[in-house]
């Protein structure tokens, strides 16, 4: 096990460095995999609505725009204003109340109810105490999310947005295009222009900036435009098959790790084998048989050392004839 540690120690040094490279991308796609499937099944909970239920969704979510528009509080609800708040467009449960669409930067997100943690983590959040983002007359609805993580893209690339570009809103079926008419950078306590103006119909997604340091906020207003396009969902056939793209970018890695602790131990193998046939008797250095020639130059004959004792006895013997002889004389 000590002959492989370095080759383990440095597979896995290298497994580390590529997940590392590769986590971004990965934990991103993945993300908008997630994103991808709350949509869908939003979408599907709102086609299987029937006409009264959706009327009476839309309804209320009017009258608390307009109550919201006359109180003019500030953006600050108390406890029964938030539980009233989190019923408005929850079709599903889970707290989605649409999704946004921002063709520029590539940004396809739910939007939920509230700005919690959870809820930044997977999407953009509705700051409660602005208005619904139905639109309409005398509404401002702010949507915030987050910028920079390592797992999402979600509002990273917000400042690309210049003003004439456009963002869309789909909530039910209703879809509203916003044109970017006003982007500004802000202290996080500066909310003023977060406030609803008197007959305009405005949606401000908010992040934080710079990037990286967060100390401020980077706010893109859109004003209500007329829409351009119908808005393009994504199937749920998409999704079924997006696994099998991403599988690569998860398993390549370890592929890669197993060929290089294989290829290290077949190496360390083929020496073993080469050192044992050098070892062997009757092999030549280069572990080929040299025939068995044995020292006393015979060919195909080994000399042991039995064969060693009874030719040096059959020498002694012949030697002592020799000597007789010799002396027996003529």
């Amino acid at each position: 096990m000590k002959k492989y540690l370095p080759t383990i120690l440095i597979a896995l040094m290298f497994i580390t460095g590529v997940a590392l490279m590769a986590y971004p991308s990965v934990s991103n796609y993945w993300n908008s995999l997630h994103a991808t499937q709350v949509v869908s099944n939003y979408s599907d909970a709102v086609e299987n609505l029937d006409d009264d239920a959706y009327e009476e969704l839309l309804e209320a979510a009017r009258s608390y725009n307009e109550a919201l528009a006359e109180s003019q509080d500030g953006i600050y609800l108390d406890e029964e204003e938030l539980e009233t708040y989190e019923s408005m467009l929850d079709i599903t449960g889970d707290g989605v109340m649409g999704y946004i669409t921002i063709e520029k930067i590539d940004v396809y997100l739910p939007i939920y109810h509230g700005t919690s943690s959870a809820v930044l983590m997977s999407g953009v959040g509705h700051i409660d105490g602005t208005s619904l983002p139905i639109g309409g007359e005398s509404t401002h609805c702010v949507l915030s999310g987050h910028r920079g993580m390592p797992s999402a893209l979600l509002f990273t690339n917000l400042d690309k947005l210049e003003v004439g570009d456009t963002f869309t809103l789909t909530v039910l079926d209703e879809e509203i295009t916003y044109e970017v008419d006003l982007i500004q950078i802000v202290e996080p306590n500066e909310t003023a222009s977060l406030y609803i103006e008197d007959g305009e119909d405005y949606c401000t997604l908010v992040t934080c900036t710079p990037y990286g340091i967060n100390t401020q906020r980077l706010l893109v207003r859109g004003k209500r435009t007329t829409n351009t396009a119908a808005h393009i969902q994504v199937s749920a056939d998409a999704e079924e098959i997006a696994p099998v793209l991403a599988a690569p970018f998860v398993a390549l890695p370890l592929i890669l790790a197993s060929l290089l602790i294989y290829l290290a131990i077949c190496e360390r193998q083929k020496k073993r084998s080469i050192l044992q046939k050098e070892a062997m008797p009757g092999t030549s250095g280069d572990g080929k048989s040299d025939g068995g020639k044995s020292e006393s130059g015979k060919f195909g004959e080994t000399e042991t050392p039995q064969k060693c004792s009874r030719r040096d006895s059959e020498d002694m013997i012949e030697s002592r004839k020799q000597s007789s002889e010799d002396a027996a004389g003529p």
